[in-house]
């Protein structure tokens, strides 16, 4: 995936983001992880690697805020996802 891409993509689960925050239960700290990183689409600047462990972190937060348990369908993709968060940080 190019960097342009990888930003919209970002973008859009921003955009995801704010929507599940905005629900009253869904818990926002869930979303602490990805804050933290202070890395947004409009952040050009950074790498593509800083990007894509940004990607990873949020799908991991919204993975959790869909799923039922960890064994549900959301739960095992923000599973995966925390995998992948791992892995890219690793890289950074």
């Amino acid at each position: 995936m190019h960097k342009d891409e990888l930003l919209e993509l970002h973008e859009q689960m921003v955009t995801i983001k704010e929507y599940f925050a905005g629900l009253e239960q869904v818990d926002p700290a869930l979303f602490e992880p990805y804050e933290e990183l202070d890395v947004t689409p409009d952040d050009v600047h950074m790498s593509k690697s800083e990007h894509k462990h940004a990607v990873f972190v949020l799908g991991n937060a919204l993975a959790n805020a869909m799923s039922e348990d960890e064994f549900s369908d959301a739960g095992r993709v923000g599973k995966r996802m925390r995998e992948l968060a791992e892995d890219a940080e690793r890289k950074l």
